[in-house]
């Protein structure tokens, strides 16, 4: 069944963990037979504000990237991974004993504007028709490019090392496990991502998305009526 009344527009989801953001789209396919794209890639490993564009509205796709983001998250000092985050093992240790909350906010500000970044290498930036991650987890190598991204505001909302929460505002293709990662290392030490949230895309938050399986009983409900 063609659930029309969910074509040409816009909706909010909550992304669960360790879904793909193709994994949401795939499964609003499936409910509604709508063609269907999302805005913006989140990781396997977080959460949060995903946009899914419908019908004519799959061409507005772009000016939703567009839009600042606003992430919370966690990172955690001692150790780094080759993915930056929970996906691979702890492959260094890091001692960061020396780290104040002064150094923190210090050093923070030297990454707010635009700059260059590295993306993960376990990333689906594209090289050579395939994706980052693809070389990475094959144990290829391959050159990372740099891409120019923004930083609006970076903020710390708890420190109890060696976990530390933090919120920023970005701009398009920005990796936040990236600066996690060059974070730490500007600061003499390492550190990953192991939590993170996406809460809000321009003026759209995530307290007005829904949640896919809340979606799915609806989409369920409204065919055995």
């Amino acid at each position: 069944m063609i659930h029309q009344e969910y074509n040409n527009t816009f909706l909010l989801f909550n992304k669960p963990y360790r879904w793909t953001s193709f994994d949401v789209v795939n499964k609003f396919v499936r409910l509604t037979k709508l063609k269907t794209g999302h805005a913006g890639t989140l990781d396997p490993l977080a959460t949060g504000l995903l946009i899914l564009c419908t019908g004519s509205h799959t061409k507005k796709i772009e000016s939703f990237q567009l839009m600042e983001k606003e992430y919370t998250g966690t990172m955690m000092f001692g150790s780094t991974t080759p993915s930056f985050d929970l996906e691979t093992e702890a492959d260094e240790q890091f001692d960061f004993s020396f780290l104040t909350k002064e150094k923190l906010f210090e050093e923070s500000k030297t990454f707010l504007g635009t700059k260059e970044q590295l993306p993960p290498a376990h990333s689906a930036k594209r090289i050579g028709g395939k994706r980052y991650f693809d070389y990475a987890r094959a144990g290829k190598e391959f050159k990372i490019l740099p891409h120019t991204v923004t930083l609006y505001s970076f903020e710390f909302t708890r420190i109890e090392f060696p976990e530390v929460d933090f919120k920023i505002v970005c701009g398009k293709g920005f990796y936040v496990r990236s600066l996690v990662n060059d974070f730490a290392k500007t600061l003499g030490s390492g550190a990953h991502l192991t939590k993170l949230c996406r809460t809000r895309i321009g003026e759209y938050e995530l307290t007005a998305a829904m949640e896919v399986e809340a979606f799915k009983e609806k989409i369920i409900g409204s065919e055995r009526t």
